[in-house]
């Protein structure tokens, strides 16, 4: 057919070009199940111990909507499932939505399109790479999910349950992101639609199982969950998923074919025809570029500390007193509960840091479409630009800590009635701040000096993770561990804060963000 000639090129380019993307979200996605199952092997003594903490959990409104309903948790195959499936959903559909964007409205928004249209290719071709690059990158992460369950000794139709369900997930929101970057003419607006689709499939899942269930069905991961993994796997709910990926996929197509190339059904809202006053800064531009992502990861992570929270004084009964346990949440002696929550602090400090790199790597965007040199060709400095984006990181990364800590002190409140452990647990998550600055700091430190690595930031991140979550009953060697900035900084509430070392690291996040503005200010902007 001519309207997919070029397809098979286009399907090479578009591997060697995501195939560092695919991989880094293969072993993400792949590690939060494993490592799932890792942690339960450990975990309890004994399988009525198991059976106590299952008992606990199962009747916890704030971990059913978390995470999803309760089915088959005291094995080890019914908790992976539950703990992991419904942020695997996620993952793989935030994994497909960049596929689809860069590859279709990305494309068509920066002009390149247009231009590679003028060779022999067939309309649908580039559209139809792009679906084919998304199967197979859906295919790569539920065979590597199965696999790794399968290998780690679960039984073998949950893992393939697992696996395929999480792969038609990734079907389903690549669809559905298909489908967005017809109606709109920005990759950011296309971005902003599926996200929703995403937020709200987890909202609507969330309601229905902590309610009567009715609408989780209205919820693509509600489908995925409803496979049953290893508590009784029924195959049909896939269908729905594949059904609705079919459904929006097709009709992506037929709109496709009634628009113009490089406009989108919906029609661009003119702006207006002067600037308000707090666009006529660097800061005030810088904000409102990056207030939408700030509100997001805000409102997200407040609500994550809320379900951490909620846990209440119930983490005993949880956790079992077996040796692993306090190994992982590094009691010690100390209170588990003081030591759970530290830990707790910790994680929600590892996903701020999340928003710290976005935010820190925000300019390297804007460069790359090429609305910086506009904006250094007028009176505005180089330095003034940058640092009006570093104030955003700055301030938006001490804010939304304090939110965290406030939603995981609010939760504790809520079921607890104790309000005094609102204000440690916002100690606790602001005295991990300078961490999380020091990994924004390298990430501008690369942007400034190496912007083709600036995303290594995100491997720093993912080491992080690794080490400060692991690294203690995996025994890593301590140079190892000293390398995290986490290490040196404080246990709080179950240690009291170390003021040299909080002061050292953020000197060192100065360093890097100095260094950074610097190595900006004297190479090439392109």
């Amino acid at each position: 057919m001519k309207a997919l000639t070029g397809t098979g090129v286009f399907v090479r380019a578009f591997v060697r070009r995501d195939r560092w993307l695919v991989l880094w979200f293969t072993v993400g996605i792949t590690l939060l199940y494993w490592s799932q199952a890792a942690s339960v092997r450990g975990l309890y003594s004994s399988q009525a111990e198991f059976d106590r903490a299952a008992a606990s959990m199962e009747h916890n409104a704030a971990f059913i909507a978390m995470a999803g309903p309760p089915r088959a948790l005291n094995t080890e195959g019914g908790q992976v499932t539950w703990q992991a499936s419904a942020f695997g959903a996620i993952a793989i559909g935030l994994m497909v939505m960049f596929l689809v964007g860069r590859h279709t409205r990305a494309e068509e928004e920066s002009g390149r399109d247009e231009l590679v249209r003028s060779a022999a290719v067939g309309r649908q071709a580039p559209m139809t790479a792009a679906v084919l690059v998304v199967l197979l990158a859906s295919a790569i992460v539920g065979g590597a999910v199965a696999g790794s369950l399968v290998a780690y000794g679960l039984p073998v139709a949950g893992s393939l349950a697992n696996g395929v369900g999480v792969a038609l997930a990734g079907l389903c929101f690549g669809a559905v992101a298909l489908l967005a970057a017809q109606l709109t003419s920005s990759t950011r607006s296309m971005y902003g639609i599926t996200g929703a689709v995403l937020g709200v499939s987890y909202v609507l899942r969330a309601i229905g199982d902590v309610g009567d269930g009715v609408l989780s069905w209205f919820s693509p991961i509600g489908w995925y969950q409803a496979m049953h993994p290893f508590s009784g796997e029924r195959w049909w709910p896939g269908l729905l998923l594949l059904a609705l990926a079919v459904l929006a996929g097709g009709t992506a197509y037929a709109l496709f074919d009634r628009r113009d190339v490089g406009s989108g059904l919906w029609p661009s809202r003119p702006g207006p025809a002067r600037a308000p006053a707090g666009l006529q800064s660097a800061l005030g531009l810088a904000w409102r570029l990056q207030r939408t992502t700030f509100a997001g990861w805000a409102l997200g992570l407040f609500l994550g500390g809320l379900a951490y929270g909620s846990i209440g004084n119930d983490i005993e009964s949880l956790l079992g007193d077996s040796d692993y346990a306090r190994e992982v949440f590094g009691a010690g002696g100390i209170d588990l509960v003081d030591a759970f929550f530290t830990t707790a602090a910790l994680m929600l400090a590892l996903l701020c840091a999340g928003f710290a790199i976005a935010s820190a790597l925000r300019p390297r965007s804007e460069e790359d479409d090429g609305r910086v040199e506009p904006l250094l060709a007028t009176a505005l400095p180089r330095r003034r630009w940058l640092l009006g984006h570093l104030a955003v990181t700055l301030a938006g990364t001490v804010v939304i800590t304090v939110l965290t800590g406030l939603g995981m002190g609010l939760g504790f409140l809520l079921v607890t009635g104790d309000a005094g452990k609102v204000g440690p647990f916002v100690g606790a998550t602001l005295s991990l701040v300078p961490g999380v600055l020091l990994l924004a700091g390298l990430a501008r430190l690369l942007y400034g000096v190496l912007p083709r690595a600036a995303s290594l930031a995100w491997l720093a991140l993912l080491f992080c993770f690794v080490v400060m979550l692991f690294g203690a009953p995996l025994h890593f060697p301590d140079w190892l561990m000293a390398v995290s900035p986490f290490h040196h900084l404080s246990s709080y509430p179950a240690a009291p804060v170390d003021t040299t070392a909080l002061v050292v690291v953020l000197l060192l996040a100065a360093l890097l963000s100095g260094l950074g503005i610097l190595g900006f200010r004297r190479r090439d902007v392109h």
